[in-house]
């Protein structure tokens, strides 16, 4: 795991497979994302304070791999879409993507990944609710990816965090491995509306050099 820092506040946790993010408040850490589910002994090695909670931006078994054991360890508040919600905690299945053409060859060059323990959620969000780390961390619905991906909007610290809506691998662009295109693309021009200084992904390369509304927009004018 590489250990980046993006922000005095700001740390990306970049793990073979995707990213996890941890901000630093003065009253503890807020994790957004934890990783597959060998990856909360890491997680544990640079946690230097409190850890209140855990946000999930969807349901990836990347994403939420490691959730349940730092949740049970640390007693950290876990805070996910109410959609997503059942499939998180074990009650449902979640929705395969629909693959487009070029996506079939990625998809079949990605090793499988260890499934995600179920995990409570304690906090269910909806679009528009608020969390308090960041100064006020805004929850943005991103459905397409799958139907209750979230990003969070920090609009103090003129942040973004998108999980998996979009991807900034050599380029910024559209997130790939959604369950409905139309609803992803609208997603991704919703949060190119934003006015952002720095913006970090579920996959890829932060951006903190002042061009982060420059390239969402132009990621969200290329489909």
């Amino acid at each position: 795991m590489d250990v980046i820092e993006i922000l005095p506040s700001l740390r990306m946790l970049r793990f073979p497979v995707g990213a996890a993010y941890l901000w630093r408040d003065d009253d503890g850490l807020t994790l957004i994302d934890t990783g597959t589910a060998d990856c909360a002994a890491l997680i544990d090695d640079v946690l230097d304070g409190r850890l209140r909670r855990i946000v999930l931006t969807h349901w990836h078994e990347d994403h939420t791999g490691s959730a349940a054991e730092l949740a049970a360890r640390h007693g950290a508040e876990v805070v996910a879409h109410r959609l997503e919600a059942p499939v998180i905690r074990g009650e449902a299945a979640g929705e395969p993507p629909v693959l487009e053409e070029f996506e079939k060859p990625i998809r079949a060059s990605i090793p499988p990944l260890p499934p995600a323990p179920p995990c409570r959620v304690d906090r269910e969000v909806e679009d528009g609710d608020v969390l308090e780390f960041g100064g006020g961390a805004v929850v943005v619905a991103v459905p397409g990816h799958t139907d209750g991906s979230i990003a969070l909007h920090l609009p103090g610290p003129r942040a973004l965090f998108t999980g998996d809506a979009v991807a900034n691998v050599g380029q910024t662009m559209l997130g790939v491995f959604n369950t409905d295109r139309a609803r992803a693309i609208a997603s991704l021009r919703r949060l190119a509306e934003l006015d952002v200084d720095t913006v970090v992904f579920g996959h890829g390369d932060p951006i903190s050099d002042g061009t982060a509304t420059a390239a969402l927009r132009a990621a969200a004018s290329a489909v």
